[in-house]
């Protein structure tokens, strides 16, 4: 809450200054200097876990939903053990079960006598309107009310496929509060499921894979070993189901189904952004390497170069539909709404 003592001060300092209470203004502006400290440098805020409740053991917390706060250095199999061992001293060793996966629970499926817990680690959700306000790391993480964790799933019941059948399920969860709050569990009042295609789920990873490229890149201070890592991720010869291979499933045909012509253009941009970032990136390791480093810098711009080769046909396929130029009478009907 550091962000919020100057607000409280400038109401506070002008009373001081009536009163010329210096001793009172100097322990101030002392306060201030160490919130300001506090604010520039990075603070670990909380980790969030999506907790659901299954069983007629638990009473009216059956089948609701809850998101935790902890500690930010708190991992899923802490938080798992905890509450299993809490509710095992409750109900009984042979009682508890925790549900290891994200999938939607069927009740149907599960035994009546056990109680079960299902544990998911979920990130803060906001839209794209709201991320021009959420400026800095603190915007992101206070008043929160809204996150999402993401299930991958196949249609044949399996959670990993080929990257043509790899399907997402995002769900998004509002809570009846808004983090940072008294209690460090909040009721989920509205659950919102969205199914992403194929297509979509490349798309998606293209976009955070050019988002780390970006964030490895303009990082202060440089960070090498960090950007050299993604680099190697992203341009690397042996990386599976890598940007390479997407573009090949993806991008080597025109869909048959008009439906994803735009998602098929979207995927082609993304790779457009991707293998300028990918430049810079390069650009950037080149400045901070060492001598021992540029015979390793070399066979980064190498596999650079064939990946941007192999790319270059891919992503330079229009679809014409889209393209095409729309009829007068059309762009007339436009002009008028």
């Amino acid at each position: 809450m550091y962000e919020a003592i100057n607000g409280v001060y400038k109401i506070l300092c002008p009373i001081h200054e009536a009163n010329r209470d210096f001793k009172k203004l100097a322990s101030v502006h002392g306060k201030l200097q160490d919130a300001f400290n506090k604010v520039y440098n990075q603070r670990m805020f909380g980790t969030y876990f999506r907790v659901g409740f299954y069983g007629c053991r638990f009473g009216d917390l059956d089948e609701q939903e809850f998101v935790y706060k902890e500690p930010s250095i708190t991992k899923l199999a802490e938080i798992s053990h905890r509450l299993e061992e809490f509710y095992s001293e409750r109900f009984g060793d042979e009682v508890v079960v925790i549900i290891k996966d994200s999938n939607p629970v069927d009740k149907n499926k599960l035994d009546p006598n056990k109680a079960y817990l299902q544990i998911t680690y979920v990130e803060p959700f906001f839209d794209t309107y709201e991320l021009k306000e959420r400026i800095t790391y603190f915007d992101k993480n206070y008043n929160l009310r809204t996150f999402m964790y993401c299930t991958p799933f196949t249609l044949d019941g399996r959670a990993h496929g080929d990257l043509h059948e790899q399907y997402k399920r995002k769900a998004i969860l509002t809570t009846s509060h808004a983090f940072p709050y008294i209690k460090t569990r909040i009721n989920v009042i509205h659950k919102e499921e969205i199914i992403l295609m194929p297509m979509e789920v490349a798309i998606e990873d293209m976009q955070k894979k050019t988002q780390e490229l970006a964030f490895a890149t303009h990082q202060d201070p440089a960070d090498s070993k960090m950007l050299q890592m993604v680099l190697q991720g992203c341009v690397g010869t042996t990386v599976n189901q890598g940007p390479l291979e997407v573009a090949q499933v993806f991008l080597s045909e025109i869909p048959e189904d008009p439906k994803l012509f735009r998602h098929h253009n979207k995927l082609r941009l993304c790779f457009k952004d991707f293998t300028k970032r990918c430049e810079d990136a390069l650009r950037k390791n080149k400045s901070l390497i060492g001598p021992d480093q540029k015979e390793y810098h070399r066979e980064l711009e190498r596999n650079y170069t064939k990946l941007r080769e192999a790319l270059f046909p891919l992503i330079n396929r229009k679809i014409p539909q889209l393209y095409r130029p729309l009829p007068l009478k059309e762009i007339f009907h436009r002009a008028l709404m």
